[in-house]
């Protein structure tokens, strides 16, 4: 039978797909985890990984140990949670996974709250795009993430969510084509922009897809970018316009060369929600942590709208940028 050491040795080998690698996150020598990786596949009597230079990867029977690897180890981080678990609400640790279109404007918030109303609470913050937090998620390495939605159907069946908040959608272009445009900025406008989207993988890009798909043929920038900080850079650089969603305002929308418009109703918006295991023993914890979440998205819409009140006040023309509203 298979130790759970074993079996946690085997998860990090099929991550790394590299013994050194795998060894040097498990802190011990690469030859004790060839030994442990070779009494598995003994036990099995089949090779449970394929060895080649350029890495190792699973065989076909490694990765049916694999899915149920990951079953177990799931669920024994659930009994870990459940031995961890405070008799008050969030008492303890809390693992959690942010998209990175979120972590940035909302953190700077949420952490302060979370300390004056949980000093006692360990919150650990994982920023990545949705397909690796959702698979951190699955596997226990999490205990919940803030994700947008829509999120793949097979997702949707394996957890559970609690809606958080709608996140409205705004226009950011270069300071210089601001006045040529209407504002509100109306669907059939926004063709007349090059828009610059995030690399693939970033729900981010999916939703503004989506938006510009309903609005007509639009052009897009295929410049790789990673962060929403470097698309910004690109629009006040000329090179296009994008989509801003509304919490990232207060932090972006000041750059120079920028004018950040509104767009007309039915504005487009994406719905985050708190993403958890059905099976976890912590549901009491996770709708207290949502309900701070929206309390610290509030404090966020008051710096947009003030932010917003005075552009209104200031109707002189400016290089830098600014919400720009009727």
């Amino acid at each position: 039978m298979f130790t759970l050491r074993q079996i946690r040795y085997f998860q990090a080998l099929a991550e790394a797909r590299h013994f050194g690698r795998a060894a040097k996150r498990l802190n011990i020598s690469q030859p004790a985890l060839s030994g442990q990786i070779a009494q598995m596949e003994a036990e099995m009597q089949a090779a449970l990984f394929r060895r080649e230079p350029s890495g190792v990867y699973l065989t076909a029977d490694g990765e049916l140990v694999a899915e149920r690897v990951r079953r177990i180890l799931a669920e024994v981080r659930e009994l870990e949670s459940l031995a961890e678990r405070s008799a008050s609400l969030l008492g303890r640790r809390l693992r959690v996974g942010m998209i990175a279109t979120v972590a940035p404007y909302l953190l700077p918030r949420l952490l302060p709250d979370l300390s004056a109303a949980f000093p006692g609470l360990e919150c650990q913050v994982r920023e990545s795009i949705t397909e690796r937090l959702l698979a951190d998620l699955r596997s226990g390495e999490i205990d919940c993430a803030v994700v947008a939605l829509p999120l793949p159907s097979e997702e949707m069946e394996a957890i559970e969510t609690i809606t958080l908040f709608e996140d409205p959608f705004l226009l950011a272009v270069p300071a210089g084509e601001a006045a040529s445009l209407p504002n509100p900025v109306p669907p059939e406008a926004l063709p007349r922009h090059r828009m610059i989207l995030l690399e693939e993988g970033h729900c981010l890009r999916t939703q503004a897809l989506d938006v510009c798909r309903t609005a007509g043929d639009h052009e897009f920038a295929s410049l790789g970018a990673t962060s929403l900080t470097t698309i910004l850079r690109m629009v006040a650089g000329g090179l296009g316009a994008t989509l801003i969603p509304a919490m990232a305002v207060s932090d972006e929308a000041p750059a120079e060369g920028i004018v950040v418009l509104p767009l007309a109703r039915p504005v487009p918006s994406r719905r985050l929600v708190l993403a958890f295991r059905p099976t976890s023993v912590r549901r009491g914890d996770f709708e207290t942590f949502a309900d701070i979440l929206c309390r610290s998205m509030r404090r966020i819409e008051g710096t947009h709208t003030e932010g917003t009140a005075k552009s209104r006040r200031n109707s002189r023309p400016s290089s830098h940028g600014r919400v720009k509203s009727d």
